[in-house]
Formats: structure tokens, C-alpha cells, sequence
């Protein structure tokens, strides 16, 4: 015990409970069984355990004392030489079957004086309801045994398996200082551990749910990423950085504003990932460190594809996090991310996908309130993120994302497909760019040995879905880009890029693509 926090020994636990639970309080550990309640009760045992102030374990009704012991040798933090020194096992057993809720109340009072525990475990405490004769008995024993805590400067935790609903009816929640609700609910296939903090009298707790592990380390939390708006205003850089595909560099105006949140959508096959390649290695080609996480290559699948782009795997600027979507905790995963990202003082992230996320989130909610807090959090410190996410439609996708995440981007940037003469070809827009003029036009690009290689405007016999007629920005249903009413011409405009672009076969700069207005002679397309 630390001043008047009870601590467990684990950093993102005592944080998001303010610092800990009440040092002279009592404390509820609730949840079904399986859930780690005993395991945790037995972190903070060992974590406060002193010669002067020992921890008492109690046992009761529920498992024999011998069994909590054996299971927790097997744990990390178990220390055989503080057992009888700073850490003392009791079993209420035998004195709640001869004496029922007296002899409990008796025995741990006894204890009390001849130890002066500075933390005592109750397991199970709910197990005692099975002692009393109705509701009015097991009261006025709460009402003693509170008094004879309070007594005696120790902090205590009563462990149960509650179910939420009887937080309600059962009076010893009412006496507790703090309630701590441990959970593991199946989603699909899926099992999510989450640490909800019910109550924490007289103090500022984090709110939420909060995904853990059970190891043999113990109860491993991951807090919940929910960052707030900034209270004030933070600087970033006034330079564009490079996406590190030139042509595309040139629609966005120059590049992308440094700490700012790209989206990348597109269907399977379409350039995403190539294109977080080339954003993470243009900026390590720059000294700026990247990491790229990825849930969708391993490693093996990952140097094959740089080694076609002859780009090294092992970069000393750009750090591979790659994690299996089968089995992972979306909590757990980004305090990794952050953790790399602080390790490496990296200005890029890439991850791919966001599908992948998506699809391990608890909830929609969660998963929007997730990608804000993200995105929020690299742009305080200077981190420009770009992420990639898969569209089901070959052809002129309808929306960008299916949980509304969108509109976190401060750029958007859509792959799509269109056909050409019965082949495939590939196009890119610019959607949105925050703070910035983009070129609106659908450019063909191609992938070869040095990567994407923007191309020219899409002509209008080569739209996403096929027809013929103008052009359509993808993702942007029935929108057109020069809409013209009957009989209204189109005329050109052009837009200005920061640079003139020079393709293959080609003697001069692509033309950009025409904006229409007012009424003059048609304009031609554009090369091929």
C-alpha cells in the first residue's frame, strides 16, 4: 500500500482507478467464474505484503484453501518465501460451519488483532450468503464487520461471483468503497475480457470498458483509448510531406499536412497496401522513422512484395508490427502501436486494414470512438497516419466505410476499377483533402517494379462501372463531377498542381481533368 491507494503492482490498472482503490476501504472484485477475480485478489496481495503489514487471505465456502494455494504457485508473481513471513492463508471454513456468520465475524476480528493485516481477501465472500437465515441476519453482520474494518486502518477486498444485476439487492455493495466488475462475453468465436469500474468513492476513475488478459503474470489491462478534445491548441509542422508517390503528391496539392489522418478504400487487389508502402518508405527515404501494422501480410508475405518493389524489409527507419486478426484485442493492439510509435519517435504510421479492426471492435460505437482517439492522439504528437480500408464493390464503391468512420480523415483517397475494352484497369480519386485544393480528376495508375505510377485522366468510356458518359468520383453515389443540364455543353477548366506530371510514351504533361461550367463548346477528352 502506497499513502492511501491500494496499488496492484500494474501501471495501466492503478491508472485508470486514479491512482488505486481505497487504502482503508472495501473494495468488491465481481464476476463470474473464469473471469480472473482470484487471480487479481491474489496480484494485490503480493503487491502489498509486508513483514509489518501482512496480507490475510481468506478462503470460505466456496474453494478449499489447498487448491488457491496450489494454482497460485503456478503464477509469476507467487513468492513461496513471503508465504508465513508477509503473507498469511486462512481458511473461515471451518469456523462458518460451526459457527455460521458469527464465527466468521469473530475469527476475522481474532486475525486482525494478532496479524494488523494492512490488507485482508475475503474468496468468497458471496459464498457467506449461504450462512444466513434471511436478509435482516446477514445485514447486521455486514453492519459488524464493516464497523470492525473501519476500526483498524485496513484496506480489504471482498470477492464474489455477482452478476451485474444483483449489485441491487445484495447489501454488500452498498457498504463497498469500490466495486470492480471483471466480464468475458463471446462475440462470434470470439472471447472479450473487459474491466468495468462500477464505483470508486473519492475518486477520478477511468470510465468504460477496458480489455485485459489472464497470464501467468496475471491481470493484464489495456485501458480504453478515449481521448477528449485538446483543452488548447497544438503546433504542427507548416511544410507537406510526401506521400512518396509523386503523382499523387501533385492532386493533393503538394503533399499531405504533417499529423494529419489519411484514408486509403478500395477493393481487394486494388494498390492499397503498395500505397502504405510507399508513404512509409518515402518518408524513411527522407530520415523520418514509420511503422507500418500490418493484419494482413506476415512478414514472409510482406518481404515478398517489397522485394518485387526492390525495397528492403528490414529498414533501419520503418518497423514492421505485424499481429493475426484471429485472436486480438483492439485495446491491447494500439497500446502496442503507441508504445512503438513513442520507442521509434515515428512520424508515419501505416495500418493495414481497418476492415481487420473493425471486425475485432466490440461495437460499431467502440470502433468509431477507437479511430477518433487514435487519429486524435498521433495528430497531438506530430504523427501523420495513414490507414487503409477494403470496399466490397469492384466498381464505383456507394460509401467509404460501413461504420462511418470517414469522416475522421482529413484526406480521403478512393482505388477503384474500371474496364477498358475487356481488360481491367486501375484509378484513383482524391475524395476530400481538409485544409487544401485537390485535383478532383480520376487518374489511371499502374504498379510495376518501381511502384505506383500515376497515369491520365480516366477517359469517360473507361468509368468504374462500366458506361458510358461522364465521369463519376467514386464513393460519391449519383454525384457527378461536371454536371450539365440537357443540352448544356461542358467547357474545360483547368486546375493548377504543384507540379507538371510526365507518363510513359507521353511528350508532354497529362492534361488534368476538365471542370464544367456554363455553356461552350464540348470539351475533348483528355489522353489515355
Amino acid at each position: 500500500m502506497d499513502g492511501d491507494k491500494l496499488r496492484s503492482g500494474h501501471q495501466p490498472l492503478d491508472e485508470i482507478l486514479g491512482g488505486g482503490l481505497p487504502g482503508n476501504g472495501i473494495s468488491v472484485i465481481m464476476g463470474l467464474p473464469g473471469t480472473g477475480k482470484t487471480i487479481l485478489a491474489e496480484q494485490y496481495t503480493f503487491r502489498n505484503a509486508r513483514p509489518d503489514r501482512p496480507s490475510v487471505y481468506f478462503s470460505t465456502l466456496s474453494e478449499p484453501l489447498e487448491k488457491v494455494i496450489r494454482f497460485g504457485q503456478t503464477l509469476d508473481f507467487f513468492d513461496a518465501a513471503a508465504v508465513g513471513r508477509s503473507v498469511f492463508y486462512e481458511d473461515l471454513g471451518q469456523a462458518a460451519g460451526r459457527d455460521g456468520l458469527a464465527g466468521v465475524g469473530e475469527r476475522v476480528a481474532a486475525v486482525i488483532r494478532e496479524r494488523r493485516p494492512g490488507l485482508i481477501v475475503i474468496d468468497s465472500f458471496k459464498a457467506l450468503h449461504a450462512l444466513t437465515g434471511g436478509d435482516g441476519e446477514f445485514r447486521a453482520f455486514l453492519h459488524r464487520l464493516a464497523g470492525r474494518l473501519s476500526a483498524f486502518p485496513v484496506a480489504s477486498l471482498w470477492v464474489g461471483e455477482y452478476e451485474a444485476a444483483e449489485m441491487a439487492t445484495s447489501p454488500e455493495f452498498a457498504v463497498a468503497d469500490a466495486i470492480l466488475e471483471l466480464t468475458a462475453a463471446a462475440r462470434g468465436q470470439r472471447e472479450f475480457r473487459s474491466l468495468h469500474v462500477r464505483k470508486l468513492r473519492g475518486s477520478g476513475f477511468q470510465s468504460g470498458q477496458h480489455g485485459y488478459r489472464v497470464s501467468s503474470q496475471g491481470l493484464r489491462l489495456f485501458p480504453r483509448l478515449a481521448d477528449v478534445p485538446a483543452s488548447g491548441g497544438y503546433r504542427l509542422g507548416h511544410d507537406r510531406i510526401t506521400t512518396g508517390i509523386p503523382g499523387l503528391d501533385s492532386m493533393l496539392g503538394g503533399g499531405l499536412w504533417p499529423g494529419s489522418c489519411t484514408m486509403v478504400a478500395g477493393p481487394s487487389g486494388s494498390g492499397k497496401t503498395i500505397m502504405g508502402l510507399h508513404f512509409a518508405y518515402g518518408g524513411a527515404g527522407r530520415g523520418e522513422h514509420g511503422i507500418i501494422a500490418t493484419l494482413q501480410e506476415n512478414p514472409t508475405q510482406l518481404a515478398r512484395m517489397l522485394g518485387a518493389l526492390n525495397w528492403p524489409l528490414t529498414h533501419p527507419a520503418v518497423e514492421v508490427m505485424y499481429c493475426s486478426p484471429v485472436d486480438i484485442y483492439v485495446d491491447e493492439w494500439v497500446h502496442d502501436l503507441l508504445e512503438a510509435a513513442e520507442r521509434t519517435q515515428a512520424r508515419r504510421v501505416v495500418i493495414d486494414s481497418l476492415l481487420d479492426l473493425q471486425m475485432a471492435s466490440a461495437d460499431e460505437t467502440r470502433f468509431r470512438e477507437f479511430m477518433y482517439s487514435l487519429a486524435q492522439r498521433f495528430s497531438r504528437q506530430g504523427i501523420s497516419l495513414l490507414s487503409t480500408y477494403e470496399t466490397p464493390s469492384l466498381f464505383a464503391a456507394g460509401r467509404l466505410s460501413e461504420f462511418a468512420i470517414s469522416h475522421l480523415a482529413d484526406n480521403a483517397v478512393m482505388l477503384n476499377y474500371h474496364r477498358d475494352h475487356g481488360t481491367l484497369g486501375r484509378s484513383l480519386a482524391v475524395l476530400k483533402t481538409r485544409a487544401s485544393s485537390h485535383d478532383p480528376a480520376m487518374r489511371e495508375f499502374s504498379i510495376g517494379p518501381e511502384g505506383i505510377s500515376v497515369g491520365a485522366v480516366v477517359a469517360p468510356g473507361q468509368s468504374p462501372a462500366g458506361r458510358t458518359g461522364p465521369d463519376r468520383l467514386p464513393g460519391l453515389r449519383g454525384n457527378r463531377v461536371c454536371p450539365s443540364a440537357p443540352g448544356v455543353a461542358a467547357q474545360p477548366r483547368r486546375i493548377p498542381m504543384a507540379g507538371a506530371l510526365t507518363f510513359p510514351g507521353a511528350s508532354a504533361p497529362a492534361r488534368h481533368r476538365p471542370m464544367c461550367r456554363g455553356s461552350a463548346p464540348a470539351a475533348r477528352p483528355g489522353p489515355r
